[in-house]
């Protein structure tokens, strides 16, 4: 009985973010609620088709998008990347060693922290050689801060003020995952949503430096680096709707249905989260890495309101 009431909930959401009736924030605490009271029946499912759906809705927002202010706002928000993934990977390293964090946990959560989530610890676990335990962990504490994220970067977004142009940066660089930054920047507005999804995926770029970076450190120069290629069919999508070959009506459903899947993403990334995971994990790396994210977001929103156009 419990699993037809978990399977009716499940595809129940499912179908009420479809039709567009949910924002973010309630979409992955609906999905949290979930965790609470049911034994997820698609759990493996749901883990697959976090990536794949997450990938398709950011292609699909590429319609929506110019491919000359795309131009302009990655080269102008490349010093702003360059600024924080440098510090926070340098202060990750720092920290990580005075708390007499475990070498690769500390790693993988500096990598998650200051590039992208859940794909930099994917990318980077296999060249450092991480184990299944603190691959686990990594993710679980970067998915936590990640819904986290989803809840308070509106409100002082709000709060202080930010244009949407100063709240797509922010959210850009300061939010782990791509799903949490667009969604964050789904209800601000659409200027701070194109932004947030330009600059994220420039960030998002950085796995390869870091993956070298990484080789160094760990001393492992055999493992092959992965480029997220499907930052290529975004740019493809840019690309088309620029040069106006598809007719509005078609680009404008593109992008309204990805928004719409990016939702449901995030009631499938809060269905996923374990709360026993966390418990599990202890003080050290939930502590590591909140303080790691404090200060990225401070020290982005610090050059976003002084030195930012």
């Amino acid at each position: 009985m419990k699993t037809h009431l978990a399977k009716i909930y499940f595809f129940g959401v499912i179908a009420l973010a479809l039709a567009g009736l949910l924002s973010s924030p309630v979409a992955l605490g609906l999905g949290f609620i979930f965790t609470l009271f049911f034994k997820h029946p698609f759990l493996q499912q749901s883990q697959k088709s976090i990536n794949v759906l997450l990938k398709v809705a950011v292609v699909g927002l590429g319609f929506g998008m110019a491919i000359v202010e795309t131009l302009q706002t990655s080269i102008s928000s490349f010093g702003l990347t360059l600024f924080c993934v440098f510090l926070t990977v340098s202060f990750g390293l720092v920290l990580s060693r005075y708390l007499h964090l475990d070498k690769s946990l500390g790693h993988l959560i500096t990598s998650g922290t200051s590039i992208c989530g859940g794909s930099a610890i994917a990318a980077i676990s296999p060249i450092i050689k991480a184990d299944t335990k603190t691959i686990t962990m990594a993710l679980g504490v970067v998915f936590f801060l990640n819904a986290l994220a989803l809840i308070l970067f509106p409100f002082f977004g709000h709060l202080l003020g930010l244009n949407q142009h100063q709240f797509g940066l922010w959210c850009a660089v300061a939010i782990h995952d791509t799903s949490s930054v667009v969604g964050a920047a789904l209800n601000y507005g659409e200027e701070a949503l194109h932004i947030a999804t330009t600059v994220k995926l420039s960030r998002t770029l950085w796995i390869i430096p870091m993956s070298v970076v990484s080789m160094f450190l760990f001393k492992n120069s055999r493992q092959k680096i992965k480029f997220p290629f499907f930052i290529l069919l975004f740019i493809t999508a840019i690309l088309i709707n620029s040069s106006h070959i598809l007719p509005e009506v078609i680009t404008t459903t593109f992008v309204g249905i990805s928004k719409h899947l990016l939702v449901v993403t995030l009631f499938l990334v809060g269905t996923t989260m374990s709360v026993s995971d966390l418990k599990t994990t202890g003080w050290k790396p939930m502590v590591f890495a909140a303080t790691l994210w404090g200060f990225v977001s401070i020290i982005s929103l610090f050059y976003i309101l002084n030195f930012s156009v």
